[in-house]
């Protein structure tokens, strides 16, 4: 007789962008052509002074363990750059390091969730909020985000959950956001602040796209008054310095907070690696031209890709006002092809062509309010950018095509077909 798995294990929900990554390398080895938008990755190297530091660390042997909340020195730049970049004065006792920001929504539940809590959270989602706050038997309460007010938090639903939840203890806010690369105005974070100040309810802030804001600049929630004692706010090196494979980012808060993540980091991980932590500390000192070149390189593909968009019959795409996603929506296309739009997006990387296929996500990978969108990521040259949008706009004429797709995909068949 097989051990069983947990009732959690059993029924946990991944993050497709890597399912569809597996997918699309798969495709890849046996021959086929893919256009890969479906992944937030960087296409481009990580910044010079890093990957310098970080063969230097080695060498050095900087190679043992380092302390649970990040080398003092690490923890030093970071506490100066982020009083540089945002205005708000920090010590290292307020800064912790951790594996990318990701593992931090899972210290965020473990630190503040207990079983039967309220976490309002806005759909589309970053799809690993759910499991997380899944983990502490806490209960998610969801918001739509909508098209037409640009994807903005709906203040009303927040005061809604903040004054009558049963038990709301946490909100998690993601800007700039994925998937739909909508901004949360500082308007936005006054009102929210106003709404939780003094209560007993924690907002995890996710903001690894900080640099990634190409209408008006980015505001952190830490900004407002009291918020330090309130909110736990994530960062990445993966996006602004093109070091996703590094695992390296860190998290700001109260000393309090931070304590407590860094106790969860040592009964967990023991400690993020030291060389790493001085390769991403070089990046903060000298890698800033070099960054701020690569996210001009990615406003002009955001740009690129959105007016391509928008000059296919039944697509209608928003300016993001920051990430390197655009989140269109195709509900036309899918309504007309009987097709989800999740499975639109595997049609267009399994079955649409023999030879080429385009790799990107369906809107409901993010939640119900996602369904009818696509999510492109920008991480491929401009030409290929370009060649994708026209892919799509000659897939979706091949009708018998889809119907195949369909027949022997039934499970992506349009909702209004059943």
């Amino acid at each position: 007789m097989s051990v069983t798995f947990s009732e959690f294990a059993g029924n946990i929900s991944v993050e497709t962008a890597f399912t569809v990554l597996a997918v699309a390398k798969q495709l890849k080895q046996s021959g086929k052509e893919v256009i890969e938008l479906e992944i937030g990755d960087s296409p481009f190297p990580s910044t010079s002074s890093a990957v310098q530091a970080g063969i230097e660390a080695i060498k050095a042997g900087h190679t043992h363990y380092g302390p649970s909340q990040g080398l003092p020195e690490f923890r030093q730049a970071i506490a100066d750059n982020y009083q540089k970049e945002h205005g708000i004065e920090i010590t290292p006792a307020q800064v912790v390091v951790g594996p990318g920001a990701k593992p931090f929504e899972l210290f965020f539940c473990e630190a503040f969730l207990n079983p039967g809590d309220g976490v309002l959270i806005f759909s589309p989602y970053f799809p690993t909020y759910p499991p997380n706050i899944a983990r502490r038997q806490a209960r998610m309460v969801v918001s739509d985000l909508k098209q037409e007010t640009a994807f903005r938090p709906n203040l009303a639903e927040v005061e809604a959950f903040v004054n009558n939840d049963p038990q709301p203890k946490a909100i998690f806010l993601n800007s700039p956001h994925n998937p739909t690369g909508g901004i949360t105005f500082e308007e936005d974070l006054i009102a929210i602040a106003d709404l939780i100040r003094g209560k007993n309810i924690a907002v995890f802030s996710d903001e690894p796209y900080q640099h990634m804001v190409w209408q008006g600049k980015h505001h952190t929630l830490l900004a407002q008054p009291g918020m330090m004692d309130h909110c736990l706010a994530a960062y990445t090196f993966s996006k602004s310095y093109s070091m996703s494979g590094w695992r390296i980012g860190y998290a700001i808060g109260s000393p309090e907070i931070v304590r407590t993540i860094g106790n969860l980091i040592n009964t967990s991980l023991s400690c993020v690696p030291p060389m790493i932590q001085l390769a991403a500390a070089a990046a903060l000192r000298e890698d800033t031209e070099e960054r701020d070149r690569a996210m001009k390189d990615f406003q002009g593909k955001v740009e690129l890709l959105v007016r391509e968009l928008n000059q296919v019959p039944g697509v209608h795409c928003l300016q993001p006002g920051g990430t390197f996603y655009v989140f269109p929506s195709v509900k036309e296309i899918c309504r007309n092809l009987g097709i989800t739009s999740h499975g639109l997006a595997m049609y267009l990387l399994e079955a649409a062509d023999e030879k080429l296929g385009v790799a990107c996500l369906g809107g409901e990978c993010f939640g119900q309010a996602g369904q009818g969108y696509l999510r492109f990521s920008c991480a491929e040259p401009s030409e290929r950018l370009v060649e994708a949008v026209h892919f799509l706009k000659e897939a979706i004429t091949r009708r018998e095509r889809v119907a195949s797709y369909l027949e022997s995909h039934p499970h992506y068949q349009h909702p209004s077909q059943d």
